[in-house]
């Protein structure tokens, strides 16, 4: 990347997307935050990004409402003059055995996991292609390669993130624009901290048997991925190094996926 771009990151305000955020600052990426953390937190982080020399400007935009999307992409190209690079990483998460499964959480899942990265996609891409180069990674899963049990919802729109990144790589292909899933394992984010309880209570075990038994049984190393190796990997794929690669689901899962 020659010349300043600009990055809309999707719930970036703590864990994964946070980490990502960090990463691309540091690498001179100017950057649109978004997430739902508390006001003072949101400035704290904020500030705390443009201290590596970047512009950062916060935008609440609800992953639940396509309107709202698109009016944060808008904000993003009046505010920077364009966006080149969307990382679609907001998610949320429930564990609970099918039949037990609310439907309300299932939709709500669906729709910020897997839809608003439809969403944001559709409103991204025609500056991307009217300027002829963009980046477009969607922050998967190991779960959008393999399947694990209580988890459905988030099974399925993981897989489906995973689908729907390798249809935009082959419709963009020509145009300069590269559209790539980064996979992970298990990385300690609140997001996974707080699924460990729910998860003890569907297996009936402790939560240090969550974390031992579960969490990292699948993954050889038998340590969490951190998401400083996830900025590091999101890097790479915006560089022109990967130009080549695209339509891919990458693991990042410590071996997980290799069994």
């Amino acid at each position: 990347m020659s010349d300043k771009k600009t990055a809309i990151i999707t719930g970036s305000t703590s864990g994964i997307g946070l980490g990502i955020a960090e990463g691309f600052a540091q690498a001179g990426i100017n950057l649109v935050i978004n997430g739902i953390e508390p006001a003072a937190e949101v400035e704290a982080v904020r500030a705390g990004l443009e201290k590596h020399g970047v512009k950062v400007i916060y935008d609440n935009a609800n992953m639940m409402d396509p309107g709202e999307i698109s009016a944060m992409l808008m904000r993003a190209e009046a505010e920077f003059g364009g966006v080149d690079i969307i990382v679609n990483n907001a998610g949320i998460q429930h564990v609970a055995p099918i039949d037990e499964f609310p439907e309300a959480k299932w939709d709500a899942i669906i729709a910020i996991n897997l839809s608003s990265a439809f969403h944001l996609t559709k409103a991204a891409l025609p500056g991307m292609k009217a300027r002829g180069w963009g980046r477009i990674i969607n922050v998967a899963s190991a779960h959008g390669l393999v399947a694990s049990p209580f988890k459905s919802a988030y099974v399925a729109a993981k897989h489906g993130i995973v689908g729907l990144t390798k249809t935009i790589a082959l419709e963009v292909a020509e145009q300069g624009i590269t559209a790539n899933a980064i996979c992970p394992g298990y990385v300690l984010t609140p997001l996974v901290q707080k699924q460990i309880p729910d998860t003890a209570k569907a297996r009936g075990i402790s939560e240090e048997s969550v974390i031992r038994d579960v969490l990292l049984a699948n993954q050889p190393t038998r340590e969490f991925v951190t998401t400083e190796q996830l900025a590091a990997t999101a890097l790479f794929l915006c560089s022109d190094g990967a130009a080549a690669m695209t339509g891919i689901a990458l693991p990042v899962d410590g071996g997980w996926t290799a069994h």
